[in-house]
């Protein structure tokens, strides 16, 4: 982005990816006016929080119109959390759009950090929390920062503490299912240090990727993995997206029955021994981090973690509420 200044804290401010309307609502910056998809945005992790309110309905889906302009001058936002490079990318955008509306309206602020790569971004990535921290500067919020901070630390200390050991814990596989369903997947490795892998790297994960040559997804590359190479591959979890939101008996009737039917499929350790699980969703801030980080635990080690509490609901709530 270069130097951006700000008069103040913003008021009326815009996401369009989950993990900034997260770090913006942790800092007590109130609800994003609009976001990507509702159903990318797991807005049901603030929803658990004691006495937070949270409407979802009142949040613009901003690629219901491809991401337009007018969407831009509607929402007015004083600040957008938006790497503008996703929209020339994504949605088509011109370099003279990005200025428009940041030139009549409020700049942009933000950074694709979701995973590492992508061919195209050749500037620095950031943390989940050297981003929020830069947030927390935008509105002026470092003693909320500072106490998620702390938090964080907390719920790593107590994942060490209970995970089994190194040599224990199981290989795992992270896909996503080509056109959101069937047997075609596309593959993400652990190891690409973006924000959207970063609870199965704090749980000690065995990325089933190490050992091969198979890539990571990104813009430029869309390889796909089919029922065949799940079996070469054999991980002992199988962790699917697309099904942050979904129940478990729709994510079992959808993803895990399915491909208990497949052909071939009994030959996947995973498979076989019913280690299929919701890998939750793409983005995440502090907030939702807190949310897949505790029930990833609890799916992957079930022993180990069945009784432990990760994290307090109810101080992520007083944070937000800036009771520090």
């Amino acid at each position: 982005m270069g130097e951006v200044s700000f008069d103040g804290p913003p008021e009326r401010w815009t996401a369009l990816l989950p993990t900034f309307a997260d770090m913006a609502f942790a800092l007590g910056g109130g609800q994003t006016l609009g976001i990507q998809n509702h159903d990318r945005f797991a807005s049901e992790a603030f929803e658990e929080l004691p006495g937070i309110d949270f409407d979802a309905d009142d949040t613009v889906e901003l690629v219901a119109d491809g991401v337009s302009k007018e969407l831009f001058y509607e929402m007015n936002a004083d600040v957008h959390f938006i790497d503008p490079h996703i929209l020339r990318l994504w949605y088509g955008w011109d370099q003279s759009d990005v200025d428009e509306i940041a030139d009549n309206l409020g700049p942009f602020f933000g950074n694709f950090i979701r995973r590492h790569s992508d061919d195209w971004h050749d500037y620095r990535y950031y943390t989940l929390y050297e981003a929020f921290g830069l947030m927390a500067e935008v509105f002026q919020a470092q003693d909320r920062y500072q106490a998620f901070v702390e938090l964080h630390e907390e719920m790593l200390a107590l994942v060490d503490e209970h995970l089994p050991p190194a040599d224990q814990r199981p290989t795992a596989l992270l896909v996503y299912p080509a056109d959101g369903a069937g047997f075609q997947f596309y593959p993400f490795r652990f190891d690409d240090g973006g924000v959207s892998t970063k609870q199965w790297r704090d749980l000690g994960l065995v990325d089933a990727l190490a050992a091969t040559d198979v890539g990571h997804y990104s813009f430029s590359d869309r390889g796909t993995l089919d029922i065949e190479a799940l079996i070469e591959i054999d991980p002992e979890v199988l962790l699917v997206r697309n099904y942050g939101g979904a129940s478990e008996s729709t994510f079992q009737k959808e993803v895990v029955e399915p491909l208990q039917d497949q052909a071939g499929s009994h030959s996947v350790q995973a498979v076989e021994d019913d280690a299929v699980y919701s890998a939750g969703y793409l983005d995440q801030g502090p907030i939702i981090n807190f949310y897949h980080t505790d029930r990833a635990a609890k799916d992957i080690y079930p022993d180990s973690f069945e009784d432990v509490t990760l994290f307090d609901r109810e101080r992520v709530a007083e944070i937000v509420h800036g009771n520090i």
